[in-house]
């Protein structure tokens, strides 16, 4: 069993703490970088080549749609999972369609990023 690396994309930084702190107890999971805008993620993802990115839907500066299609273009074998409070159908089909693996709400679902990590072959 290898470590998985986990990029997060997230522009507040209390839900990127909080993130950070459901991930620690995650058996063989590692947070490899965080960024909280579009140009700047997409630069470090692409650089770093994580296994996972967790990625906001609003952001800063730009959208994680934007990240989304800019990975998934280059490098589709890294699984995106939108994290947002924006979870209209609209927003997830997008995403869906964009090569997100699964859209989380931000409010109700963080437990459901943990078991998903920690359950997830690496």
């Amino acid at each position: 069993m290898t470590t998985q690396e986990i990029f997060i994309v997230e522009d507040s930084a209390l839900v990127r703490e909080r993130l950070l702190e459901l991930l620690e107890g995650v058996p063989e999971t590692r947070v490899v970088g965080t960024a909280a805008g579009a140009e700047e993620a997409i630069r470090e993802i692409l650089a770093d080549r994580p296994d996972v990115v967790l990625l906001d839907l609003r952001l800063g500066q730009g959208s994680g749609f934007e990240v989304l299609r800019a990975v998934h273009a280059v490098a589709p074998e890294i699984d995106v999972y939108m994290l947002s409070s924006f979870t209209d159908a609209p927003y997830r089909r997008l995403a869906a369609r964009l090569g997100a693996r699964d859209f989380f709400d931000k409010s109700t679902e963080f437990e459901r990023v943990r078991e998903m990590l920690a359950a997830r072959p690496h």
